[in-house]
């Protein structure tokens, strides 16, 4: 891919189908396309909304060396990361991933990896805001965040 890959962290939302078409205007090339958008769960109608905190400057620096990776592991033609921060209800968009490549499968394992890698070493914390108006606390980082991400490390051993 020429050029760096999208990396946004704002607190607005976003637009997935706008977020596709900027990544795919004017491109003959482009043969698949695949995107993630992850929505704020309502965590059984318990949760009022959810606040994510970032490290400004170290969370986009982070994003962007991940992507950079994706870009280095497969033929990509476009790379678009967006999260937000701040207080998201549920049913609100949290993070967008999209790729673009010549086929399909280089898309697939470029957006599942970034994802992987997002949900684990991206510098975020989450902060549940429940509907009776008790504090939920800050929400742990499981293990199978980690286990996800490290089959990357395991397969590039290989």
């Amino acid at each position: 891919m020429s050029g760096a890959p999208t990396v946004r962290i704002q607190r607005d939302d976003f637009d997935v189908a706008a977020e596709i078409a900027k990544l795919t205007e004017g491109r003959a090339d482009i043969g698949a396309v695949v995107s993630f958008s992850g929505l704020c769960r309502d965590e059984q109608g318990q949760l009022s909304a959810l606040e994510l905190e970032h490290y400004p400057g170290m969370a986009e620096a982070e994003i962007t060396r991940i992507a950079r990776e994706a870009l280095q592991r497969w033929p990509l033609q476009g790379l678009t990361v967006i999260h937000r921060h701040g207080k998201i209800a549920p049913g609100e968009n949290i993070v967008l991933v999209v790729t673009a490549s010549s086929h399909r499968q280089a898309a697939f394992e470029a957006a599942n990896f970034l994802m992987d890698f997002l949900k684990s070493r991206a510098p975020f914390w989450k902060k549940e805001h429940r509907v009776d108006g008790t504090d939920g606390g800050w929400v742990e980082a499981k293990d199978a965040d980690d286990q996800a991400a490290a089959r990357w490390t395991q397969s590039r051993a290989d």
